[in-house]
């Protein structure tokens, strides 16, 4: 099952492609999707060893009037022209080590990534699209974002993160505040100085571009172990709090630093020490101070956060973790490249499921509390926070549900209290193959399922005057093994999982990790005119 969608490279289609509606798309859904993810994983006689490394193909879904038109390109990154150029891979990524010619000087090489603390990494950008102030760039987890046109797919400029703000590694899960500025979370290890985690701000600044000129830092966190950060994916917000988990899930600066000199990939550099505590760092946005309560809980791992927000003196976030660390182990091309039988088994003992779960901080702590006592008050939910004897508080979180991931909810309500997210089913196969609906306050779980096909990540984008929270369609891409069958853009009723329509398309789609949908008003935007889309 997995040879034919995993491991094989994808193709363009760079002309708009108008796909072939059955059903009714919404005449109110004027905007376009676009998505990022791993699309060409052989060159020449090289190949990638990891999913995740795969050179970054994008892909738009534009509707208009009724009508669907897609279009897909190669991110033209710096790596993906040094790649083709060669005809080889020649530049690392996290789980495909490139080792330097015998002829350089490697003595001299690795002095210099000594004196870097650790090295300059690609921009092969293919996890996310995200937006600072005006512009849409093509972002993964490093120092640099390639801002693209999102009507062409075609790459602006470069940026380096470095160039603005000091950080070795930043997310490509920001959040958006209702002004439209952009927070986000970053890494700043030694070349900067003392090693901290850094929380900054990118304002709307619609008026000066790029946006990120504009940086403003809003505060650093210093790591707990100097030389084993945490490594993070996604962070929380709420209206004026910042959540960040520091997990055990670390990254070896030293291993991280001498990668190519050990014969190891960047991947390697991640450890899980299930013996260690998480810590839960609670940041107030406008002052840019931590709350000195030490919040924390038993090891674990996460990737995605769902949602956050404040509750009668509480803050409540949910995220989807793990019990440990070995999630990316099952990405490995070899991995997915098993039988589905075998890919099932060797997969199912050694990682864990994906678990939906809430935790609740409260903002006010008596200090005279007793020991053991529950400082939770909220009655819609069953985690605790109980006093220690030091004074920490240890969280003991609500299950929610179990076997979702890639989660996403109306974003009208991000920071604030809600009730539905979306997700990806996670079973024990190489790809998900249904989208799910969790209602959190009635736990109905409601999911939609074909044979033979496998969609992306669930989008939500609300109707227009939309009140109730789930009055809205959710947009996912979906690939088929049956040759029969075209991909398609799938549009269900949000609030029933019922399909309204499908968009079939004659070009290749490619699996993919995360989007964003941009409205046709902010096109708009863009150009400072209106713009007619000429498909």
């Amino acid at each position: 099952m997995s040879q034919s969608l995993i491991g094989k490279n994808g193709t363009e289609s760079p002309e708009p492609v108008k796909a072939e509606v059955t059903g009714y798309v919404p005449e109110w859904l004027q905007g376009t999707l676009l998505r990022n993810g791993p699309g060409l994983f052989n060159l020449g006689a090289t190949e990638y060893n990891h999913w995740f490394d795969g050179m970054a193909l994008i892909h738009s879904f534009t509707f208009k009037d009724g009508e669907v038109y897609y279009r897909s390109k190669f991110l033209r990154s710096d790596t993906f022209k040094k790649n083709t150029q060669a005809n080889k891979i020649v530049v690392s990524e996290f789980g495909t080590m490139i080792y330097p010619d015998p002829c350089k000087n490697i003595f001299s090489k690795a002095f210099s990534y000594l004196l870097a603390a650790i090295p300059d990494f690609t921009d092969n950008n293919l996890i996310n699209i995200i937006r600072y102030g005006e512009d849409y760039y093509a972002s993964s987890e490093v120092n640099y974002i390639n801002q693209i046109d999102p009507m062409t797919l075609d790459v602006i400029v470069k940026m380096n993160y470095r160039n603005h703000i000091a950080l070795n590694m930043a997310t490509a899960h920001p959040h958006y505040d209702d002004e439209g500025n952009t927070y986000n979370m970053g890494t700043a290890l030694m070349r900067f100085g003392m090693p901290n985690y850094v929380i900054f701000k990118v304002p709307v600044n619609e008026h000066k571009k790029p946006a990120l000129r504009k940086v403003k830092q809003v505060c650093n966190i210093p790591f707990r172990s100097t030389l084993f950060p945490s490594y993070f994916h996604s962070f929380g917000m709420t209206e004026n709090y910042i959540i960040f988990v520091e997990q055990p899930f670390k990254l070896d600066i030293v291993r991280l630093a001498t990668a190519i000199f050990r014969s190891v990939n960047w991947a390697s550099c991640l450890k899980y020490d299930k013996e260690d505590i998480t810590l839960i760092h609670l940041v107030d946005k406008k002052t840019g101070k931590a709350v000195s309560t030490k919040f924390y809980t038993d090891a674990l791992v996460v990737f995605h956060h769902i949602n956050a927000y404040e509750d009668d003196g509480h803050v409540v976030f949910d995220m989807i973790t793990y019990k440990d660390g070995n999630l990316y182990e099952m990405f490995y091309l070899a991995n997915l490249r098993k039988e589905t039988q075998e890919f099932i088994e060797s997969n199912k003992v050694n990682i864990s499921p994906p678990i939906s779960q809430r935790f609740v901080l409260p903002l006010t702590v008596d200090k005279d509390t007793p020991n053991g006592t529950n400082l939770v008050r909220l009655k819609d939910t069953t985690a605790k926070v109980v006093m220690q004897r030091d004074g920490s508080l240890y969280c003991l979180p609500e299950t929610i549900f179990e076997g979702l991931e890639l989660p996403g909810m109306n974003y009208k309500f991000n920071g604030k209290k809600y009730r539905y997210f979306y997700g990806s089913r996670v079973e024990w196969t190489p790809h998900p193959n249904k989208i799910g609906k969790v209602d959190i306050v009635t736990r109905k779980y409601t999911e939609w399922t074909e044979e033979d096909c496998y969609p992306s990540e669930p989008v939500f984008v609300a109707s227009p005057g939309a009140v109730e929270e789930d009055d809205g369609v959710i947009l996912t891409s979906v690939v088929s093994l049956n040759p029969k069958k075209s991909p398609f853009m799938l549009v269900l009723n949000a609030k029933t999982f019922e399909e309204i329509a499908r968009a079939s398309i004659d070009a290749s789609i490619h699996v993919d990790l995360h989007g964003h949908f941009i409205p046709t008003q902010n096109f708009v935007k863009l150009t400072s005119k209106v713009i007619i889309l000429a498909f």
